[in-house]
């Protein structure tokens, strides 16, 4: 079964790591699913690669033109700025909380699972994260485990880009499912 008739949204902003968010768009969209870029402003947003800027890509929708209802899931790709500067806006939080309170899929990798924290749904949550937000996310009453990702009822977490196989695999399977 493609994930044909899905609607899919990556929120991300200027300094996404480059690969959480090219390698899932790409994953979802062989799949079938319909993906929009989701950011707070229109135009274009650009990636961060090798520690430096990366490639850009053109934003579908912004954050005041969408919502939870308009999609099937959620990715939340990481970087360091991109969730650092998503997490200060209250619409972003928002966006994401929406998501998980309506039990929809949702994906965050790397930095990502930042977001979750402050939108304060990772109480009694099974997740991943890269490492040194691990107690970002333990203080926030998440229960961390180190491994390429895991599953908590929808909400799908990995740890950095070399868990993106298994993240993507993990984030199709549980959007296939549509069952949370």
């Amino acid at each position: 079964m493609k994930l044909n008739s899905k609607n899919v949204a990556i929120l991300a902003t200027n300094g996404f790591e480059q690969s959480e968010l090219f390698e899932p768009m790409k994953a979802l969209k062989n799949e079938g699913a319909n993906v929009h870029i989701v950011s707070l402003e229109k135009g274009e947003i650009k990636g961060w690669k090798d520690g430096d800027w990366g490639d850009s890509i053109t934003v579908d929708r912004t954050l005041d033109e969408v919502t939870a209802n308009d999609y099937n899931a959620l990715v939340l790709p990481g970087g360091v700025l991109n969730p650092d500067t998503l997490r200060t806006k209250k619409i972003a939080l928002d966006f994401v909380k929406s998501f998980v309170e309506a039990k929809k899929p949702v994906g965050a990798i790397c930095h990502a699972p930042w977001l979750l924290v402050s939108s304060e749904v990772v109480k009694g949550r099974d997740v991943t994260s890269y490492n040194s937000i691990k107690d970002d996310l333990i203080n926030a009453g998440a229960n961390w485990h180190d491994k390429s990702v895991v599953c908590d009822e929808g909400l799908v977490t990995s740890r950095n880009p070399n868990d993106l196989p298994d993240f993507n695999s993990k984030l199709i399977e549980e959007i296939k499912e549509g069952k949370h």
